[in-house]
């Protein structure tokens, strides 16, 4: 697939999951759970240990059934290794213009770190394919409305502090799709399974408030 395609297919459901665990097993676990409850994109975060051998097994076990990328992606070192591992795309809490290039010479999105708009239009300038904000849980979602009243040209993506109550408003305020972690993987499969299937059924009736954003609900449509 084309960096555009992979971008659209990531942000397809409104959200993708973070799996950020203290061991390979757990995060294996924990991934799984999520993909058998009908998530269809996550990323690993490479603070886990082993994060990458998680995202090569996970890879190739799943073929095109799920996009696996890589998240806390910090420097293009471990950019070029999570796309050698096989991660379909990139999470960066922060803004690093090596990341961004790193990842476009191989064909792979990059979701680039901001936290003003500032940063929105330096990641717009670098050509970053979607911009998380991070941490969400510091602003409010009528951030994303008012940031993209000016920048509606910018994809945002809130991570850090969303919950399957607040992803909704986030997603209503004009976000293009929320990342979620703990509060979206926490319990046992049957939880977690009513947990996303309540959360995807939201996502989905949620309608950005700002004019005419029929279209900005999805910017990566034909």
């Amino acid at each position: 697939m084309y960096r555009w395609e992979i971008t659209r297919a990531a942000l397809a459901q409104r959200v993708f999951a973070i799996v950020r665990s203290r061991t390979y097993d757990e995060a294996s676990a924990t991934a799984d759970t999520l993909l058998s409850a009908g998530l269809t994109s996550l990323e690993i975060s490479l603070t886990t240990p082993f994060a990458l051998e998680a995202v090569t097994t996970l890879s190739r076990e799943l073929g095109d059934d799920a996009l696996i990328g890589a998240g806390t992606v910090l420097d293009a070192a471990s950019a070029r290794m999570a796309v050698d591992a096989g991660a379909r795309f990139l999470v960066a809490p922060s803004l690093d213009a090596d990341v961004i290039r790193t990842g476009h010479r191989y064909g792979v999105p990059v979701f680039a770190g901001v936290a003003t708009p500032t940063e929105a239009v330096r990641g717009l300038e670098l050509g970053a394919d979607a911009l998380t904000l991070f941490p969400a849980a510091g602003h409010q979602p009528s951030w994303i409305g008012e940031v993209g009243a000016a920048l509606p040209q910018a994809p945002l993506i809130p991570a850090g502090g969303v919950t399957v109550e607040s992803a909704p408003r986030w997603i209503a305020a004009g976000a293009v799709a929320v990342a979620m972690g703990p509060s979206l993987a926490e319990g046992d499969r049957e939880t977690v399974a009513k947990r996303v299937a309540d959360l995807l059924a939201r996502l989905a009736d949620a309608v950005p408030e700002r004019e005419g954003e029929a279209d900005a609900a999805d910017p990566f449509e034909d």
